[in-house]
């Protein structure tokens, strides 16, 4: 018998006695594929922080996630009146953030100048998908609310002495990631106030659109900006649509972020519709802002 004619016997007599072994593995491969259908997988990392820099991001942070959060805005006043270390202004927010669920957030925060008060629920109910049929962006619904007694806002924004203003705005981000480096969302608002806030001259709500970006230039360094566009700004006062650019730098669980703007304020009801400054270096215009945050993972659920 010749050897080739031997193979053909062995490969047969192999194939009948494993034939039955296969067709149960295809038959628990087809089983498991109707159990376990496709699931379509997400991008990661829209954003690297929540917010780009003076607004929210479509980025939410896993279960249980715990930010605490340290904004600054620093400024010269106009006309060279005085000239501290550094700057002669500086606004001071402190935050903390809590993830209830991998796509639900809720907010709070003090700042110190304006003294104002904000929270804010923040809920992800569409994300993108990486390929397949899935959303090509993302989704997100922010709503935050601030409260002020000072005086100097009182005076400025028209409110009644000794009340307290409160604001509103409902903002819908839309947020997509094109490629690793670069990410933009686009931000459509809707701003009211409390009747006790408002001047006479002035609608008694606000809205228009905002416009953010991230590009990735180095490992954890990516350069980021936003622009926010009302469309019916105030009447009794001159205001100017917020401008930002900057830095932010990634290390571990800390997020550092440095940029220019003209925004004095942290709640989004103020620094978009209430900005009196325009972007130069001119008349105390100019302001350097720098931020810190810190996740601290309180599950074992992490980012």
């Amino acid at each position: 018998m010749s050897l080739m004619r031997m193979n053909k016997i062995v490969y047969t007599i192999a194939a009948i006695a494993f034939l039955p072994f296969t067709s149960k593995a295809q038959g628990l491969l087809d089983k498991l594929d109707k159990e376990y259908p496709n699931k379509p997988i997400y991008e990661m990392a829209t954003f690297k922080t929540t917010r780009i820099g003076l607004g929210h991001s479509v980025e939410t942070r896993k279960k249980g996630a715990l930010e605490i959060s340290w904004y600054n805005r620093y400024w010269n006043r106009p006309n060279g009146e005085t000239q501290f270390f550094l700057a002669d202004e500086v606004n001071m927010r402190f935050g903390l953030d809590y993830a209830v669920s991998d796509n639900f957030a809720l907010g709070v925060g003090y700042s110190t100048w304006d003294e104002i008060t904000d929270g804010y629920a923040k809920y992800k109910f569409l994300k993108q998908a990486q390929k397949g049929t899935g959303s090509p962006f993302s989704m997100v619904a922010l709503q935050t609310v601030s409260v002020t007694s000072n005086q100097m806002s009182q005076n400025l924004y028209g409110g009644s002495s000794g009340s307290s203003n409160y604001s509103f705005a409902t903002q819908l981000l839309i947020g997509r990631k094109f490629n690793p480096k670069l990410s933009a969302q686009i931000s459509p608002f809707f701003i009211s106030r409390s009747n006790n806030t408002m001047n006479s001259a002035d609608p008694k709500s606000q809205y228009g659109i905002g416009f953010g970006a991230r590009y990735k230039v180095g490992g954890h360094v990516s350069i980021v900006s936003e622009y926010y566009s009302v469309f019916n700004p105030l009447n009794s006062i001159k205001t100017y649509n917020p401008f930002m650019v900057g830095v932010n730098w990634e290390l571990s669980h800390l997020m550092l972020q440095f940029h220019m703007t003209n925004a004095r304020t942290f709640a989004e009801d103020a620094f978009i519709t209430q900005t009196t400054n325009n972007f130069n270096f001119h008349d105390g215009n100019f302001h350097f802002g720098f931020n810190a945050t810190f996740v601290l993972h309180t599950s074992k659920n992490k980012l």
